[in-house]
Order: structure tokens, then C-alpha cells, then sequence
């Protein structure tokens, strides 16, 4: 039987969303390694809309399941309405909008809060002994569902700030090449570091592709 991963989009777009070229990689692994994909998202607004070309904040606002349905080709379900027991594992794309619309890490830091529907999903899956596969910054979202619960084993790359941010939330921070994942074997936790070291699709595929056959071999 085919194992169900939860793919958690957080927008679509990599200043505002989620990584689009990270959630397309993801995706296609996931495919070609025989796995139902469930899209997910939470319905709420964005922390804010980036004009992609310029930079520069535009005043729109926006819904972050709705734009994460472009990447889903709209099949895609509000976090709220999906448990950890219709899921055999979850991974979490990066993007900005990991930072800012599942958590406001990007805005606070290790004082982040967490959209409420995304820690129950991940502590219930956690709980569950079931797998999680987290990239880019969405190691953050990670480890501010499980600040004070436990401590679990990720990566970014090596970005000295941000590790020390997610240590002081409670993660222990573990170095990686682009091309590599780290395991949280007790935790049943895969990372990569994707683009927050790039610096090209190619190089960002090979740590991706290694983290979504993990998952599926521990779901």
C-alpha cells in the first residue's frame, strides 16, 4: 500500500511562501518513490505579499491556502481538517513563508509563536512515532512546536545565527553539505539544508531527493 505524505505548503513563492522549486522537488520524489501526496495548508492570511521581481512589499493580502493550492493544482486541504492518523508522514518545504506564515520566526525569532493547527499537526505526528521531513527554514517551524516538549536533532546548513536561534528554542543543530540530511533516528526526523546553502537547483535536488526517500522508507 502506498504510503500518505502530508506535503505542508505555507504560500506560493519563495519571499512571501513556500519555495516553489524546493515543494516542485519534493513533490515529483515523492511521486517517483510511489507515495500518495496529501497537500496541506492553513487558511489564513499571509504575514504580507512580496512582488517577486522588485522585493518590495506591496500592501495586497492574500491567503496562504489559497495560493498554496497553485502549487497543489488545487487539491489541497486546510490543516485543520487533517489529523495524524491520515498520514503515514509529513514534510515541510522551505520559503520565507514557513518563517512568516506557519510561524513568525523571521519577525521574532527563537520568541516565535506557531499557527496553533500546525503544532497540533506536528505534535500529534510526533507523538504518533510518525515521520517528519523538514528543509530550508521549516526546521524552524519544527523546532518551535517541540520548544519545552523535547529535543530533536536538525539541520540549516551552517548559517551561525539561525542555528543558535533554533538551539535556543530547545533543537539541537547539526551541520550539513547541501547534497546531505541529518536523522533524528529517536524522533523519526529528516532535514536537509536546500537553499538556505544552494546555490543551484541541481545541488538542492540531491539533498531533497535523500530526505523524501527517507521519509518514505521510515513511514
Amino acid at each position: 500500500m502506498a504510503k500518505k505524505i502530508g506535503v505542508l505548503l505555507s504560500g506560493c513563492g519563495v519571499k512571501d511562501g513556500s519555495e516553489i522549486h524546493e515543494a516542485v522537488i519534493t513533490i515529483l520524489a515523492l511521486d517517483r518513490g510511489g507515495a500518495e501526496i496529501k497537500f496541506i495548508a492553513p487558511d489564513k492570511s499571509q504575514m504580507h505579499v512580496v512582488n517577486h521581481k522588485t522585493g518590495e512589499v506591496t500592501g495586497e493580502v492574500r491567503n496562504v491556502l489559497t495560493e498554496s493550492a497553485r502549487i497543489a493544482r488545487g487539491e489541497i486541504d486546510d490543516i485543520a481538517d487533517v489529523k495524524a492518523d491520515d498520514l503515514d508522514g509529513l514534510i515541510l518545504p522551505g520559503g520565507f513563508g514557513a518563517a512568516k506564515n506557519l510561524v513568525d520566526f523571521a519577525v521574532k525569532g527563537a520568541a516565535c509563536t506557531i499557527h496553533p493547527e500546525v503544532d497540533r499537526l506536528i505534535n500529534d505526528m510526533v507523538k504518533g512515532g510518525k515521520v517528519i521531513g523538514v528543509m530550508c527554514i521549516a526546521p524552524a517551524v519544527l523546532a518551535r512546536a517541540m520548544k519545552g516538549k523535547k529535543q530533536v536533532q536538525l539541520t540549516i546548513g551552517n548559517d551561525k545565527d539561525t542555528a543558535a536561534a533554533l538551539e535556543a528554542m530547545g533543537a539541537k543543530h547539526v551541520a550539513c553539505k547541501v547534497d546531505g540530511i541529518v536523522v533524528d533516528k529517536d524522533n523519526k526526523i529528516a532535514s536537509t539544508p536546500a537553499y538556505m546553502l544552494g546555490p543551484s537547483i541541481k545541488n538542492v535536488a540531491e539533498g531533497i531527493e535523500k530526505l523524501v526517500a527517507k521519509v518514505i522508507e521510515l513511514a
